[in-house]
């Protein structure tokens, strides 16, 4: 027999006393999460590859006074082998995220910004949490991966219809001698890519900046530098925001407390790599604007806040 294809595995077996029932769902949880393949009840299967945890298990489960044996095992036939790995597959909760992301989708128009941003971030949580058990990948991962980035674009066009889309195009590296006093316009009632763009600007870039706030990108003038909207001098480019954007173009792309600035605005502007601060700024952006309605002060009030968060930043990295 060929046994070149055929995948190595471990197996799990356990037993707890009745008694336990605590212990009992924790480790039943630990298994769910893992996307343990089931070949009955109190026996579980994960490819060799990813099994490490099961080691962990099986030690908490005779911490709890219960049995655990680990083996390594392999398919006896490619036959087999076909029915181990039809353990993990995902086509199911694929089928029902899609789903969600269905009913979701009906809703966006009537749903708050705030809200939208909480359902991607859960959304994104559940997305993630499957794919990590994927271990097979197939059509209905293709699939599930295109739904899941076709409904964020569209809940990211619903929380701020005018967001730029992104450009393909080099970003060149300019000498900000070239940039001071300069009238700098974008889009008013600033969210955070705006209002962390505009903090950039004053604080890195132009140390006389005058801001303009248009009520329609249409209105900027010619001799100003449109930013974070379609066809602004800065924008969204490939991956980047217009803050990375403007990181890059003025050579500050090294500066580890703005980078930190970065990859908080990028979670909150695009989503992706959850970053732990990003709930808190988008809280306090949140509560800013419900307090202030003009954009200059605005500006003010939040400068402040990334002035102490660039603070923070940059001192965790002397120390």
């Amino acid at each position: 027999m060929n046994t070149t294809n055929l995948l190595a595995w471990r197996l799990l077996v356990l037993t707890l006393p009745a008694s336990s029932a605590t212990p009992r769902m924790r480790i039943w949880r630990a298994l769910k999460a893992l996307g343990c393949g089931a070949l009955r009840d109190g026996a579980y299967l994960l490819p060799l590859s990813v099994a490490a945890p099961l080691d962990e298990l099986a030690a908490d489960t005779i911490a709890e006074g219960g049995a655990a044996w680990l083996l390594d095992v392999t398919a006896r036939s490619p036959e087999e082998n076909d029915l181990f790995r039809g353990l993990f597959e995902r086509n199911g909760e694929y089928t029902e995220f899609t789903a969600v992301l269905r009913e979701a989708r009906k809703t966006l128009s009537t749903t708050s910004p705030q809200e939208l941003t909480r359902l991607l971030r859960k959304l994104g949580r559940d997305y993630e949490a499957l794919r990590s058990i994927d271990y097979f990948p197939n059509e209905a991962s293709v699939d599930a991966e295109a739904n899941w980035a076709d409904f964020k674009a569209a809940a990211t066009l619903a929380m701020s219809p005018n967001e730029p889309q992104s450009e393909a195009r080099a970003i060149t590296l300019l000498d900000p001698a070239l940039y001071q006093g300069k009238r700098w316009a974008t889009r008013r009632h600033l969210w955070v890519d705006r209002v962390a763009s505009a903090w950039l600007i004053q604080r890195f870039i132009d140390k006389k900046p005058e801001f303009l706030w248009l009520t329609s990108p249409a209105d900027c003038p010619d001799d100003a530098l449109g930013f974070d909207f379609d066809g602004a001098t800065f924008t969204h480019i490939g991956e980047l925001v217009t803050f990375e954007v403007l990181l890059a173009s003025f050579a500050l792309t090294e500066n580890t407390g703005l980078k930190r600035l970065a990859a908080i605005i990028h979670a909150l502007d695009l989503g992706g790599d959850p970053v732990p601060e990003a709930v808190g700024f988008e809280a306090i952006m949140t509560g800013m604007r419900q307090r202030i309605a003009n954009d200059d002060e605005l500006l003010v009030e939040m400068g402040s806040v990334l002035d102490a968060l660039y603070s923070h930043f940059s001192e965790q990295k002397k120390n």
